[in-house]
Order: structure tokens, then sequence, then C-alpha cells
């Protein structure tokens, strides 16, 4: 059964103002509508809810009964509806995106700065996940658009290239290597290497460009992020290779070398989901985004 809510408000008007004229004027309706909707409800219930005189307006037994529970369920439906309506306010006023670690705390503060200072009111909440994490926020909705590693994407998800990054290795500066203006991928055969854990985007991208080289490299360690494996060659354990940006948290006795003799380069750009256009503010931080990437 179908509940007549407009019905029972005009009801609860009336009752409690005595008055259809003042009820009608309260919910901005004619006196006509405001009978029309209590006839029904009436109808619907089948029975008389109100009485009503050329001087006054008055309750049947029916109606006193119904008028507590009435009152207190729609007072509890209305409080439910503003607070929804309040979380779509709010909803409104904040902006989620995900980006990967590296690219968020180098290249994004001035970036968020800025935005924040034209979109005063907002807040800006930034889920700095791996590449894997980004993608699946994305996906599920919990952002709006995320900045990562592209390469193969889901159906559901359209990316757009915004820039390249090469890797590079990194050596402690007093290795033999750190006197070299670039290295080959020979140069890494002997050498104690540390890579990262095999989930890794990075990891895949790196042994995929070594090619053959790669089965023949002394993998001797492996660790669970960059901040480690960047500990490692700081101890002159071992060398890695990860993307040029990280060297601007590396320790100071870290040099980055790039490679002449291999392409090896990772693509950053803007994941979303397709068919799901973003939001304005959205749309106008990652054009800021895009502008700043676009310039590295």
């Amino acid at each position: 059964m179908r509940v007549d809510y407009l019905g029972l408000e005009a009801f609860i008007a009336v009752a409690e103002l005595g008055s259809f004229s003042k009820a009608a004027a309260k919910l901005n309706v004619t006196q006509t509508a405001l009978s029309h909707r209590i006839r029904k409800i009436e109808e619907d219930l089948n029975t008389r809810l109100l009485i009503r005189t050329s001087h006054d307006v008055s309750l049947t037994k029916a109606g006193q009964a119904l008028l507590p529970d009435v009152r207190r369920h729609l007072e509890t439906l209305s409080g439910l509806y503003q607070g929804v309506r309040e979380s779509g306010r709010e909803a409104r006023r904040r902006l989620v995106f995900a980006c990967l670690p590296t690219i968020a705390g180098y290249y994004l503060p001035d970036v968020m700065r800025a935005f924040a200072d034209l979109h005063r009111g907002f807040q800006i909440v930034l889920l700095d996940q791996p590449t894997g994490h980004v993608m699946d926020l994305v996906k599920e909705g919990e952002a709006e658009f995320g900045i990562t590693i592209i390469s193969a994407t889901p159906w559901d998800i359209e990316a757009e290239p915004l820039c390249t990054e090469p890797y590079v290795l990194l050596v402690n500066k007093g290795h033999r290597l750190a006197r070299q203006d670039h290295v080959t991928r020979s140069d890494l055969l002997g050498e104690p290497m540390v890579r990262i854990r095999t989930q890794s985007t990075n990891r895949q991208l790196v042994e995929n460009s070594l090619g053959d080289v790669g089965k023949q490299i002394d993998w001797r360690f492996e660790v669970q992020n960059a901040a480690t494996a960047m500990a490692l060659v700081a101890s002159g354990v071992a060398l890695t290779v990860l993307p040029r940006l990280t060297m601007h948290q590396s320790p100071a006795n870290i040099v980055g070398l790039p490679f002449s003799d291999v392409d090896l380069t990772r693509r950053i750009g803007a994941i979303t989901r397709r068919g799901v256009p973003l939001s304005p503010p959205a749309e106008a931080l990652l054009e800021m985004i895009r502008h700043r990437l676009a310039n590295i």
C-alpha cells in the first residue's frame, strides 16, 4: 500500500492549526487542494479524521488516535530527509581524487594550494596510493579521478596520457658507476641488486624493459617499497632501478644514472570511469594537474 505523505502532512497541519485556511497558507496550497488531500486520505483509510463546521475544525476519535503516531513518524522522516540533504550538500563541497605517492608528494602541493585558493570552502581529499589501488579507487567510485601509471586499462576506465618519466639506476656515490654519465643494462651484471615486490607495477615495467639481461641480474634483495630500496643503496648494500622522481626523496649520497641503451620510461596519466563525467571542481583540478605535469 502506498503511503499518502501529502495527505498526512495536510492532516497534521489542519489538526495543529485548527483551521483549513491557516493550514493551506502554511503548506502554500489553496484550500481546495488542501480539502482534496484530506478527502483523499480519509477515503484511503475508509474513516473520517476531521469534523469541519462553519466555526472550527475538530478531530474524530480516529483522528485523535492517529495524530500522535503520524506526527512522530513524519518528524522522523523529515529528519532523515534533511540529513541526506545535508550530506549531499557536504558531498558537493568535497573533492576526492587518487594519485601515486611519488607524483603527489613532489608535483601536487603547489597545485592543491592554488586550487584551494580558487575554491574556498572545498575539502580536498588526496588518496595517495600505489598504482593498483588508484585504479580500484576510481573503478569503485571512491575517487573521481586518479593519476597513475597507465598501460592496459579495463574496459570501464578511460586513460589520458599526461607525461612520461624515465627510470634511473640508483647507486651510492662511492660506487664505481657513480662517476659515469649514464649506464647500460650490462653494467648491472655482477652487481647486487634490490627490486620491489612482485605486485609492483614499477617492477613489471623494469623487468620487461631489461629483457634477457634481467634474467642474468643478481636480484639479491627484494623489499616492499622504494624507500627501503633507497636505504639499501645509501648503505652501499645494493643498487636499484627506480623512477627518476624518487631522487627527490633519496638520501644525499645517492646518484641516479640514466640508461643509454634502452627506453626505460613509465607513462603517467589520468584515469576516470568511462561514461561518468567529472564534477566541475574535479575537472578544474585535473586541468591544473595537466598543466603542471606537462612542464616536467
